[in-house]
This record gives C-alpha cells, sequence and structure tokens, in this order.
C-alpha cells in the first residue's frame, strides 16, 4: 500500500476574496471603485435585458412565424393562456418564491429593505417575463429587465460589501442600464434613474449613471445593431402654428393616462382581493386575454409591431390576424377599431398579470401612445380641422402617455426621441409630455409605480427628511425593557417594581396582554413613601390610559405627529390592544439624525 501524501489545501475562495477586499481598500479610492462597478454592472444589466428581448423575439418566431396576415388565427387566443399557465407552474412549483412585477419591488427594496434585493431576481424576472410576452401576453419587458438589472446591482453591491448609499447608487445604474439597452436610449435610461427610483442628481451620482448607461447602450448596439428600436420613415418639421394641436393631444393622452391609471387600480385590486386562488386568477384573467385577443388581435403581445406601424402613419396592423379583415377600407370600421384597441390595451395588461404573468407596462403605454396619437391624426386630418403629420402625433403621443402613466415626463422626451430618432421634435415632445403629466398629477399624486407604496408609507422620496423617517425601522425601535403590572396589583406592588426598574412608566397588563393603563412615577412619587396605602389602593386608582398610542402600521411621519399632538416623551406601542413596548421620542430623534446624515454626505 502506498502512503497517502497530505494534500495541500489550496485558499479558498472567501480568503481570496477577502484579500481581494483589503487590497482594493489600500489601493483603489470608493469613488473609482464605484465607477468602476458601475461598468460592470451596466454591462451585466445589459446584456440581461439583450439575452430577454433575443429570447422573446424567439419564442414569438417560433410561433407565429408561418401565420397568414388575411386570415384569424386562433392560436393567438390560446398562446398567452398557455405561457402564464408555464409562469405560474415556474412560480409556484419549481422557484416557490414571489416574482414581482419590477419597479415597485425595487422601490421597496431601496425604501425599506436597505437596497438588498434576494439573489433570485437575477433570473426569476428574465425567464418568467420572456415567457409571458414571447407567448403573446400583452405586456413588455421593461419592468423585469429594470427588476433584473437593480438585482444585479444590488447583489454585485452586497457581495462588495459597501454601503447603503452605494448600493442605492449601483441599484440606479443597473436600472439605467437595463432600460438604455432595451430601447438603446442613454440620456432615458439615466433620466428614468433619477425621476423614477428617485435618485439624488448629485456629481458623484452622475458620473456613475453615466458609465452604466453608455456601457449598456454600446452593449446593445454590438447585440442588436445601431439602428433606432422604432424605425420612422417620414418626419416633417415642427411648425409654430401647430402648437394648438399639441396642446389638444396633450390634453388628450392626460386623460388616457387618467383613463390607464383608474383601470389598472380596479383591476388590480379585482384580482388580488376578489379572486382568492391562483387558478380562479389564471382562469379569469387568461379567458378573459384570449376574448380580447380574439375579437382585436392587435392586443397580441407587447406590440412592437404595431407601434412601428403607427409611426409610419400605417393602421393597416389593426386588420391584420383578424374577423375584420374585409373591412379594411371602411372608415368606420378604422376608427371604431382604434377606440376598441386604445380602450382594451390597459385591460389586456391587467388579465395578463392579474391570471400570473409577468411583465412591464411601458409597452402598453407605449402602444396606447402610439394609437391615440395616430387615432387623433386622423380624426382631425378626416374631419379637415388640420394638416397634421400622423406620423409626428403617433411619436408624440408615445411621449405624452409614458410621462402620465410613469409621472416622469423628462424620461419621456428623451426615450421616444432617442429610440425613433425624432430629434427635431424635441419642442412638441416637451409640450405634451408637460400638459398629460400636469393633467394626471391633478388626479393622481403617484403613478402606478408608486401608488401602493405611497399608501403604506413606504415610497422613497426626494425629501432627504421624508425619506430618513420612512427609512426608520419601527420594530428597532421598540423598547420593552418596562416592567408591567398585573391589574390586581396594588401601591405597595407598584412600590416594589418602581425599586426594581430603571424607568418611570410602568404599564398595567390584563391576563390577555391589553394594556390596561400607565402608572407615571411622577404621579404617585407624593404617596409611595407612605405604607398605609400600600395595602387599600388598588393600581386602577394610580393609572391613566393614553390618549395616544402607535400601531405598528403607523407610518413614522404619523408616529411623529403623534409625539408632537401629545407632548409626550414616550408612546406606547399596541396591536390589536396588546401591549408591544414604548417608543422614545430621543431614540426616534437619534436614529432619524443617524440616517439624515448618511443622506447628506456628498
Amino acid at each position: 500500500m502506498h502512503n497517502k501524501q497530505p494534500q495541500q489545501s489550496m485558499p479558498g475562495f472567501n480568503s481570496i476574496f477577502r484579500k481581494f477586499l483589503l487590497w482594493r481598500k489600500r489601493h483603489i479610492s470608493d469613488s473609482r471603485f464605484i465607477i468602476a462597478l458601475s461598468i460592470l454592472t451596466g454591462f451585466t444589466a445589459g446584456m440581461a435585458a439583450i439575452i430577454l428581448k433575443k429570447s422573446v423575439h424567439w419564442i414569438q418566431e417560433l410561433l407565429t412565424g408561418g401565420f397568414i396576415r388575411e386570415f384569424g388565427n386562433y392560436e393567438l387566443v390560446l398562446y398567452p393562456a398557455i405561457g402564464i399557465f408555464l409562469v405560474v407552474i415556474f412560480k409556484r412549483y419549481i422557484l416557490r418564491k414571489p416574482i414581482g412585477h419590477g419597479i415597485p419591488d425595487v422601490l421597496y427594496a431601496i425604501s425599506r429593505n436597505s437596497g438588498q434585493i434576494p439573489l433570485y431576481h437575477t433570473y426569476s424576472s428574465l425567464i418568467a417575463s420572456a415567457i409571458t410576452v414571447g407567448f403573446g401576453g400583452s405586456v413588455g419587458l421593461e419592468g423585469p429587465s429594470a427588476s433584473t438589472g437593480a438585482a444585479i446591482g444590488s447583489n454585485v453591491a452586497k457581495a462588495l460589501r459597501v454601503d447603503y448609499k452605494q448600493i442605492t447608487l449601483l441599484i440606479g445604474c443597473a436600472t439605467a442600464g437595463a432600460i438604455a439597452a432595451i430601447f438603446k436610449a442613454p440620456i432615458a435610461g439615466i433620466l428614468f434613474a433619477i425621476e423614477v427610483l428617485m435618485l439624488d442628481l448629485t456629481m458623484k451620482a452622475v458620473i456613475p449613471l453615466l458609465a452604466a448607461s453608455a456601457t449598456a447602450s454600446i452593449t446593445s448596439y454590438i447585440f442588436l445593431g445601431h439602428r433606432f428600436i422604432y424605425e420612422v420613415k417620414v418626419l416633417e418639421a415642427f411648425e409654430v402654428n401647430q402648437v394648438p394641436e399639441y396642446l389638444l393631444l396633450g390634453v388628450l393622452t392626460g386623460g388616457v393616462c387618467i383613463y390607464f391609471s383608474k383601470v389598472y387600480t380596479y383591476l388590480d385590486a379585482f384580482f388580488r382581493r376578489r379572486l382568492k386562488n391562483w387558478g380562479q386568477r389564471f382562469f379569469v384573467g387568461s379567458v378573459t386575454l384570449g376574448m380580447l385577443i380574439f375579437f382585436f388581435p392587435a392586443l397580441y403581445g407587447e406590440g412592437y409591431e404595431a407601434v412601428s406601424a403607427c409611426l409610419n402613419g400605417d393602421y393597416a396592423y389593426i386588420f391584420n390576424n383578424s374577423i375584420y379583415y374585409e373591412y379594411r377600407n371602411s372608415m368606420p370600421v378604422v376608427i371604431s377599431l382604434f377606440l376598441a384597441i386604445i380602450i382594451f390595451k390597459v385591460v389586456a395588461a391587467c388579465c395578463t398579470f392579474g391570471s400570473g404573468g409577468i411583465g412591464g407596462i411601458f409597452a402598453p403605454a407605449l402602444f396606447m401612445g402610439a394609437n391615440t396619437g395616430l387615432f387623433a391624426a386622423g380624426v382631425l386630418n378626416y374631419l379637415g380641422i388640420s394638416d397634421i403629420s400622423s406620423s409626428n402625433f403617433a411619436l408624440v403621443g408615445m411621449a405624452g402617455l409614458i410621462a402620465g402613466v410613469v409621472h416622469a415626463p423628462l424620461t419621456a422626451v428623451f426615450m421616444i426621441a432617442e429610440t425613433t430618432g425624432g430629434y427635431n421634435l424635441f419642442l412638441p415632445l416637451m409640450i405634451v409630455s408637460a400638459i398629460s403629466y400636469l393633467t394626471i398629477h391633478y388626479y393622481e399624486d403617484n403613478s402606478i409605480y408608486t401608488r401602493q407604496l405611497a399608501q403604506s408609507g413606504d415610497l422613497f422620496t426626494h425629501n432627504k427628511d421624508k425619506m430618513a423617517l420612512q427609512m426608520l425601522n419601527m420594530e428597532k425601535l421598540i423598547e420593552t425593557n418596562f416592567l408591567t403590572l398585573p391589574k390586581e396589583a396594588n401601591l405597595g406592588d407598584v412600590v416594589q417594581v418602581v425599586s426594581k426598574s430603571k424607568r418611570n412608566l410602568y404599564p398595567v397588563i390584563d391576563d390577555d396582554g391589553s394594556l390596561l393603563g400607565i402608572v407615571h412615577l411622577n404621579n404617585i412619587r407624593h404617596i409611595i413613601f407612605n405604607r398605609e396605602l400600600y395595602d387599600n389602593t388598588p393600581v386602577s386608582s394610580l393609572m391613566y390610559y393614553p390618549h395616544n398610542s402607535v400601531e405598528p402600521t403607523d407610518s413614522m411621519e404619523r408616529i411623529v405627529e403623534k409625539f408632537n399632538e401629545s407632548g409626550h416623551y414616550n408612546l406606547p406601542v399596541i396591536e390589536n390592544n396588546k401591549y408591544l413596548g414604548f417608543l422614545s421620542r430621543a431614540n426616534v430623534l437619534l436614529e432619524y439624525r443617524k440616517l439624515l446624515k448618511r443622506f447628506s454626505e456628498s
């Protein structure tokens, strides 16, 4: 037998990684390191977006490549349901974890989870959205692309042990890169991170955002070519005398945005609250989506070809694969179908989401915007009111919907200019985006992305005071080292508790944990040495019930208001009438100041 020689253990990966981090700290400054990471993050986020887009196009070509436009291809009705069913199986039985629709999850992670996004989000949204959209789900790819990019940025930052501000910045870089890659719009990617993710626009943030967005765009050019996302054959020059028409379009797109928002909110609540299990949601959503696609095949998929047709003034796509094909030359039928697909696109998107599909809302908004613009131009020209360019109106209408639905007017202006090459229409783009945004903002303070987060007090904002308050974790601030008293206690029992406690508040608790009242040391100080009162003075005569208390669901802004209203330094925390502990004004203020200092460092 040969004696086994002891094997020399190779240094483990963790050991090498720790040595790298130490070397980096000594030789590379934080600012340069973040720039290097932003380039890496931009590249990986861009690659993820490219893989997603290629996957969707491959699936679509596989399923619909042989279709004949003149006939109603009834497979279109079934494909989305098959895709959504596959996604549901993937979520429930393979991944066994929830998958969100993108931006709201990213905003929540920044606001409430210290920028930490689970590792599985780096691939789960990509897989689920590729199947959903590839099989014809009536949603887009930008939300999953952004959430995939954000997850990449978050996990890179976590692995390299950077602080919260740098994690947030890398999430912004990755999101900007994903948007820049999928739309070939580097400036729009940066503006999206600033307007939607609400990153602070400081010099330390601008350079990494530029690096990430530029890297992702170059990656997209290499793998997807230099062509614009939406090719427009002819764009007429803007003339000043057309301003009234564009003002009208701004109001119209603002109204469509309000409709989009209201329908989306209602149907989202309907699927989440009225339909209790995934089977009901899948059946109702997929059947409704299939019926809509049967009557209006233009609602199938993300609508890339439909938007491209609109931008070239071509409405023939609304008759492709349609039962109305023989009526394609009838103007009343054309107008009716335009109205129908504008009205039902958001319904189709909500059914895709509600039944279990994964996707984004950019594509439905772009689709509705292009169709709204083309429809408005057609009506104005048909009635002889104006002689406006249909292509121009369709292009600018897209900006109006993005500005209003996402509440991001600058992103809308530059995204549409960059994706179409419509740089000579900057002025009408600005007019329509501003009017549309102001119109919906009058009715809705928050976008579809931020409404639920705002209602729950979890919305990340540019206001550093509010942001610091929202970032406070109430569970960590609850103090539980207050000695309690039973309801049968007397003054003698109270004195014994006072002798053992370092606090001046003593909650009186029922047998089931309910708060009956509070004994304050200042209120009994004058009698605690009178032994004659110890046995015949019940605690009920010594306590008071607080007028103000805190619930775990209260936002920190509301808690601060309660401190100001009561004038107290401590407030009891009560959940379902059960006593949990106390919140201290001093501790809240101390943590608030720490967070504010962290956010204010440039």
